[in-house]
Order: structure tokens, then sequence, then C-alpha cells
């Protein structure tokens, strides 16, 4: 009887969905071009609904990850969200307006240019880890590009994806932009439908699935996945600031970022006092842990338990496992730095999502970068030191989604650059220009005037004219 009312129950959230896709598609054929004046305005009740309801939703997020840094959540979801918007607000004409491209002399008279056009229906797989920012920003570029959107929140943040779903419903009519809550099974379901574009924020597993069932529709891709992103630091490194950088990009969330660095390569003369400021910048950040409102727990007690076994894995395995901070009561997981770490070890061999560094150290340069060369693709590299020659070694002869000279995580909420994974870490970009791209079908249009030469090109064939034409081009 529970296994016929689970079928029931799962039958009817794969017709709402149908029906919630069939709805927006529909919207979609009677509007296929919304105007600059329509995209502007979805935009703006787009950042009406943050900044109207940012202490609802600071509140939300705190309270799914039973403590939440307030500060973290407005600079680093709320400001950037806002960001993102104002760029698309003040670059959208611009981005709108047809690109105009070279016709050859052989082709003449006409005109040619790209024609960006909605693609349609856009689906969003937002993840939990920030799930303002990471539903805001491709949703602000599906918009300014003209689509209509769906978006499936994550299970695991259920205040806010509830609080979401509401906002969104009050904002925007359901055909233009509504909201899908429910667990794995309805991500699946989720996933099935025929999107015209359906981007995906998630681990590297479970993107994999993603593809397969966008697969089945020929449905285009994009796949913001993980990885682990090393922050590599040269011997002309500042090591006291490095260090400083370092642990700001691995505290941000308590590490529960896809970009954050997930290890350290250095020179082994240097190791020791990279730990040793390391730890001073992480304890000047969070004198303590308990009850400390700028320290983020972690989400859950299943991610908990995850980071737990890799600290007992890599202690059983003999690596050096210092605990920076105060161990603390609930989910606030304390800071760990581990040393002589091997690849044998789980920290080492999953993306680590949560305040734990391991220390790797090298000789030669060229042993670094073939260390991260024999891995696969990261998200994200950092690169700590100032020889401008190493600089653009390091550049050439790594691949990863994108790089940061001297800092961390920040190249993320800079709009007009790209954002976007390689290999493993993901496909496809979004942010700013780029995201408007993605979400829409770049359509080549060549015009001719009512004078044209291309009969000269008609058969029958080898003509004296034809003969002389291809004697002129074909050398």
């Amino acid at each position: 009887m529970d296994q016929n009312a689970d079928q029931g129950t799962d039958q009817n959230a794969s017709i709402e969905l149908q029906q919630l896709f069939e709805k927006q598609q529909q919207a979609f054929i009677e509007n296929s071009y919304p105007s600059l004046e329509q995209r502007r305005q979805h935009l703006k009740t787009l950042q009406q609904l943050i900044l109207q309801n940012k202490t609802e939703i600071n509140i939300a997020i705190n309270h799914d990850f039973s403590n939440r840094s307030h500060s973290e959540t407005e600079m680093f979801e709320v400001m950037t969200s806002v960001f993102g918007i104002k760029y698309a607000l003040k670059n959208l004409k611009k981005w709108m307006r047809p690109s105009k491209r070279h016709i050859g002399i052989l082709f003449q008279p006409a005109t040619g240019y790209v024609l960006y056009q909605p693609v349609g229906v856009v689906g969003i797989v937002v993840p939990w880890n920030y799930p303002l920012f990471l539903a805001i920003g491709p949703l602000c570029q599906a918009l300014a590009a003209g689509n209509r959107v769906m978006l499936k929140m994550s299970e695991y943040t259920p205040e806010f994806s509830a609080l979401f779903k509401q906002l969104i419903a009050q904002a925007f009519p359901e055909d233009l932009v509504c909201v899908v809550n429910g667990d794995a099974e309805v991500a699946q379901k989720f996933t099935q439908l025929p999107f015209n574009h359906l981007l995906f924020t998630g681990a590297s597993e479970v993107g994999k699935h993603v593809m397969r069932a966008a697969a089945n529709n020929l449905t285009p891709v994009t796949l913001e996945l993980g990885g682990k992103s090393p922050a590599l630091v040269l011997a002309d490194a500042n090591i006291r600031e490095s260090a400083r950088r370092i642990a700001f990009g691995k505290a941000m969330n308590a590490g529960q970022t896809c970009v954050a660095p997930d290890y350290v390569l250095i020179p082994a003369q240097l190791q020791a006092q990279f730990i040793e400021e390391y730890s001073t910048a992480i304890q000047e950040f969070f004198p303590k842990l308990a009850d400390n409102p700028d320290y983020t727990a972690i989400i859950n007690e299943r991610q908990l338990n995850r980071l737990n076994g890799y600290i007992e894995d890599a202690t059983a395995k003999n690596a050096t496992v210092n605990v920076i901070t105060e161990p603390s009561s609930g989910r606030r997981l304390a800071h760990y730095i581990l040393s002589n770490v091997t690849d044998d070890m789980q920290v080492m061999q999953n993306e680590i999502f949560g305040p734990l560094l391991p220390i790797v150290t090298y000789l030669q340069l060229d042993e670094a970068i073939d260390y991260i060369n024999q891995r696969p693709r990261p998200l994200a590299l950092y690169y700590f030191g100032y020889n401008k020659q190493e600089q653009q070694k390091v550049l050439m002869h790594t691949h990863s989604g994108g790089v940061c000279l001297n800092e961390t995580l920040v190249h993320v909420g800079q709009e007009d650059l790209p954002f976007g994974g390689v290999g493993t870490s993901g496909m496809g970009n979004y942010h700013g220009h780029e995201g408007f791209v993605t979400f829409s079908h770049a359509k080549a249009v060549f015009n001719r005037p009512k004078f044209s030469l291309m009969y000269l090109f008609y058969p029958p064939y080898g003509t004296f004219i034809q003969k002389l034409i291809l004697k002129m081009f074909i050398r």
C-alpha cells in the first residue's frame, strides 16, 4: 500500500512538472522575443525581490545551516546577486544589439549579422551552499536573454527554498519564472524535462547523471561542478599575506564553496612558515567557535560525518593532523591543517567542501605543474608569487576553470569575467555577457538585396566567368 502511495506521489510530481513546463513553453511561443523594456522590468523586479526581503532571506539561510554568518550572506550572496543584476541592466541594450559580421567579396552585395534569440524554457538546478547567489546569477542572465525559467532548489535548504518559492510566486507569473521544491527524485524528474537549456551546479558525479538525462532530449547543458582547486605558492610569495588570503578563501562558508582552495602546493622549505601563518590567520578570523556568529556551520550531519571520516582516514594513514581552532559543539567543525598527506587518503581523492586544508610540498615549479596536470582539471587555480615569467608558465601549462593571481575566490564575483569549469569541473560559462550568450541562440542572418551576382555560380558549370573566378581565388 505504501509503495503504491509513493508511486502515486511520484506520478503526481511528474505530471505537475510537465504541466509547469508546458505552461512556460506555451507562454514563450506567444512572446518569443521580449522587448528590451520587458526584460529590464523583469530584472528590476528580481532586484526589488532581493532588496525588499534580504532580512527574511538572511534568517532563512541562517536557520538552514543552523548558523550562517549574516555578514557572509549579505556580502557574498545578497550583494553579489544585486551587482549581477545591475550589471545586466547596464549592458542589456548592448548585448541585445545584432552583431555585424563580415561577408566575403564573392558574396557581395550582401550584409550579415548575428541575432541573439532567446532559447525558450531554461531549467536551473540550484545547490545548497550558496542558495541565493547560485539561483539569482543564472536566473538573471536567463531573463536578460529573454527566456522563461524553472528553478529546482535544494532540499538541504528547506526554509530558504520555501521562502524563495513564495517570493518568486509573488513577483512573477508562473509561466515566466517558477520554483520547484522536492527531494532527489523530484530533481531527477526535473532534469528529464525537454528544456531548451539546462544549467546544473553541484557535484561532478551528479553532473554525469544530469548530462545523461539531458542527452535523451538533446538538451544543451551548462555544468558548474567542483574539483580539487589548488593554491600554488611560489618561493617569491609573501608567505604571511598568501596564507591570510588562502585562509579567507578556505574559511568562507566553512569551506563549503565550490571554488574554495582544496589543497596547497608549497616549496618544502616554506611549509612550516606557511602552517604557522595560516594558523594565525584562522585564529584571528575566529578567536572562538562556540557561539561565534561569524563562523558558519556544516550544512547537515551527513556532510559533517563525511568530513570527520576524512580526518579519521588521514590520521589512520599517518598524516600529520593539526587542529587550528578549538573544537566546537554542534556542526561548527574546527579548522584542520594536514601535512604528510598521500594520494591514498580520502582527503586527497575527493573534493573536501569543508574546513580541512592539506599541504603538499614540492622542490621545483615543474614538479608542481606536473602534480596539477596529473589530476582532474579543477574549477579554480590560485597562484601566489610575483615572478611574471613563472605566472605565465603556470597560466599556459595548466588547465582550470578560472585563475586568481595572488587572491582566492573573488574572480567569481566579477560579472565581466566568465565563470565555468573545464573537464571534470564542468562545461560552459555564465555570468555577464557570457551568461547572456549561453542562454541565447546565436542565429546567423544573411541579407541579400534585390541585386545579386549569384547567378554567375549557377549551373551549368564550367563557364568562362566561373573559370576566371576560380583562377583568381584558388591558386
